[in-house]
C-alpha cells in the first residue's frame, strides 16, 4: 500500500519536476459565514461566471438559442468529422505504441511503489467507470439502430446518401446486417473511447506521483510550456477541462432526464416531456447534493456499490430469461465482427455513409472527450503502483469487455426480440426502447423499475463524482477542497441541463458536448507529446 497519509509522494526512483510552485500558491482561501472557501482564483472565477452567464442567457433566450444549438452541432460534425476520427485513431495508436515499447515499464508512482488496490478491486473500479447512464440509454436502442438501417440498406437523393446505416448498410442480409450493427455499436464503446480516457489519465497519473506536480490538466503540459503552466496558458487549459466535463455531465443528466420520465410514463403513466425532466433533475440533483455532503466514502462508493449490484442482477436475468445461448456465443461473434470492420468504421476519409459517421460518431467522440478530465481523473487517482503497460492494458480492455458485453445481451436481445415478429420496438423512441425490450420479458415491471432506480443512481454519482473532479481542478489541484465548492458545481451541472433541457432539448445537450469538445481534442492531441517527453525521462521498474 503506498503512504496513506501522503498518496502524492513517490516509493522508489522517479525523476521529479524541479519547480517552486506549491499546490494552492494561487489561490484564494477564505470563509463566508460558516462555509470555507479554497479556490483558484482564476480557474474558478472564470470557469464560474462563464457557465453562470450561459445558463442565464439560455433560460432568457431560449426560443432563439434551440435553432442556434441545432445549427452549431450539425457545423461541427459535418466539417470536423474527419478531425474527431482521426484524433481518436492517434490515441488508440499511441497505447499501443507504449504498452509495446520500453516504456511500458515505467512504474506510476516510482519503481517502487506498489499498487493502493488488488487487481479485483481495481478492475471493478474500472468496470464501475464504464458503466455510465450512457449504456442504459444506448443498450439497446443503438445495436438496434444499426441493425435495422443496416437492413434496409442505402437511398440515394441528389447522388448523396440520406440513409442512417452505417458503411455500405446489408440490404436484405439479417445475419451481416447483425454482425454490422453490432460491430458499430462496439465501435462506439471499445477501444477509441477508452483510449481517449487512458491517455489522459495516463498524463495525469505520471505528472502528479512520479513528476510530483499538482493533479490537474496543466500540469501534463509543464515539458511544453515549462513554468508558464503556472500562468495563463495553464490556466486557459484547466478552465477548458472544466467547461468540457460540465457540458460532458450535462449531456449524460439530460440523457438519463429523458430515459427516466420515458420509464416513469410507460411504469406509471406520467406525462413526459419538459416539465418532467426538469422536475427528475432538479429531484436527482438534490440527492446528488446529500450524497455530496455525505463525503466520498458514505455518498459515491455506496451508492456505487448499489449500482454495480442492481446492473449486475438486471444483466443476468436478461441473460437468463433471454435467448441465453444466441446471447453467449454473440459476445465472440460481436467481438470478431467489431475486429474486422474495425478499419472501415475508423477510416476518416472518403467515406459515404455520411450521416452515420457524423451523427453517431463525430458526435461520440467529442462526448467521450468532453468526459475525459472526469474519468481520466478518477481513474489516474485509483491506478497508483501499476506500469503504464499493465494500466493501458488494462484500461483498455477491461471497461471495453464490460461494454460489448452489455451492448451485445441488451441489444442482442432487442434484437432477436425484432427478428420474432416484434418490429414495433424499432419504431419505438430511443428512451423507451429499453423498456420496450424489458416488456417483452417476465416481471417486465419490476425489471423496467429496476432499470429506472439505476438510471437514477448513475444520474446521481455522475453528478457527485464529476464535481468532485471539477473541484480539484477549479482548486488548482487540491484534493480536499471545501464541501461547498463541490456543492456549487453539483449545483450547476443540474442547472445547465435544465437550461439545455429548455434551449432546444438533446440537441442542444449535443451541441455543447461536441463545442467542449472540439478545443479539448487540441489540448489531448498536445497532452500525447508531452506524456511521451515526459516518460522517456523517468527510470522503469525492473
Amino acid at each position: 500500500m503506498a503512504d496513506e497519509k501522503d498518496p502524492m509522494k513517490p516509493d522508489g526512483e522517479v525523476n521529479p519536476i524541479d519547480t517552486d510552485y506549491q499546490i494552492g500558491q494561487d489561490n484564494i482561501a477564505m470563509k463566508i459565514g460558516p462555509f470555507g472557501l479554497d479556490i483558484h482564483n482564476r480557474v474558478f472565477l472564470i470557469s464560474g461566471l462563464t457557465i453562470i452567464a450561459f445558463v442565464l442567457l439560455t433560460l432568457i433566450f431560449q426560443t432563439q438559442v434551440e435553432p442556434l444549438f441545432s445549427g452549431l452541432r450539425n457545423w461541427l460534425t459535418s466539417s470536423l468529422d474527419w478531425f474527431f476520427i482521426s484524433a481518436a485513431n492517434i490515441f488508440v495508436l499511441l497505447c499501443i505504441f507504449l504498452i509495446f515499447s520500453p516504456l511500458g515499464r515505467v512504474r506510476l508512482g516510482g519503481t517502487e511503489a506498489k499498487p493502493d488496490f488488488t487487481y479485483l478491486g481495481w478492475f471493478s473500479m474500472l468496470f464501475a467507470a464504464g458503466m455510465g447512464i450512457g449504456l442504459m440509454y444506448f443498450g439497446v436502442s443503438e445495436p438496434l439502430t444499426h441493425f435495422s438501417t443496416s437492413l434496409a440498406g442505402t437511398s440515394l437523393e441528389d447522388g448523396l446518401r440520406t440513409d442512417w446505416a452505417p458503411l455500405a448498410g446489408a440490404m436484405g442480409d439479417v445475419e451481416e446486417a447483425r454482425r454490422l450493427g453490432m460491430a458499430a455499436t462496439i465501435f462506439h464503446w471499445g477501444l477509441h473511447p477508452w483510449a481517449i480516457y487512458a491517455i489522459l489519465a495516463l498524463g495525469l497519473a505520471v505528472f502528479s506521483f512520479n513528476k510530483g506536480l499538482p493533479l490537474t490538466i496543466r500540469s501534463i503540459f509543464y515539458p511544453l510550456l515549462g513554468e508558464r503552466v503556472w500562468g495563463w496558458p495553464g490556466h486557459f487549459i484547466d478552465i477548458l477541462a472544466i467547461l468540457a466535463t460540465l457540458f460532458g455531465l450535462a449531456t449524460s443528466l439530460g440523457f438519463g432526464a429523458s430515459q427516466a420520465a420515458a420509464g416513469l410514463n410507460y411504469l406509471f403513466g406520467i406525462p413526459e416531456g419538459n416539465t418532467t425532466e426538469i422536475l427528475l433533475v432538479i429531484g436527482i440533483t438534490a440527492i446528488a447534493l446529500v450524497s455530496v455532503l455525505a463525503g466520498l466514502e458514505a455518498g459515491v462508493k455506496r451508492l456505487s456499490e448499489i449500482n454495480m449490484l442492481l446492473a449486475v442482477i438486471l444483466l443476468l436475468f436478461v441473460i437468463i430469461v433471454g435467448p441465453t445461448l444466441a446471447l453467449m456465443t454473440g459476445f465472440f461473434s460481436n467481438l470478431v465482427a467489431y475486429i474486422e470492420y474495425l478499419p472501415q468504421l475508423a477510416n476518416p476519409v472518403g467515406r459515404e455513409d455520411t450521416n452515420f459517421m457524423q451523427g453517431w460518431t463525430a458526435f461520440y467522440w467529442a462526448w467521450w472527450i468532453s468526459w475525459s478530465p472526469f474519468v481520466g481523473m478518477f481513474i489516474a487517482r485509483v491506478s497508483r503502483g501499476r506500469t503504464v503497460r499493465e494500466f493501458l492494458i488494462s484500461v483498455l480492455l477491461i471497461p471495453s469487455t464490460a461494454c460489448i458485453l452489455w451492448m451485445s445481451v441488451f441489444g442482442g436481445t432487442g434484437i432477436s426480440q425484432y427478428l420474432a415478429g416484434f418490429t414495433e420496438i424499432a419504431s419505438l423512441d430511443l428512451p423507451l426502447q429499453l423498456f420496450g425490450m424489458l416488456d417483452s420479458l417476465p416481471l417486465a415491471q419490476v425489471t423496467s423499475f429496476i432499470a429506472i432506480i439505476l438510471v437514477v443512481i448513475f444520474f446521481v454519482t455522475s453528478s457527485d463524482s464529476g464535481s468532485l473532479v471539477v473541484d480539484t481542478i477549479a482548486a488548482g489541484g487540491k484534493i480536499n477542497a471545501p464541501t461547498p465548492q463541490r456543492v456549487f458545481w453539483c449545483a450547476f451541472e443540474g442547472l445547465i441541463a435544465i437550461a439545455l433541457i429548455l434551449g432546444g432539448g438533446l440537441v442542444a445537450l449535443q451541441a455543447m458536448a461536441v463545442s467542449a469538445g472540439f478545443p479539448f481534442t487540441l489540448v489531448l492531441l498536445m497532452s500525447c507529446v508531452a506524456l511521451v517527453k515526459g516518460l522517456m525521462t523517468e527510470p522503469k521498474a525492473v
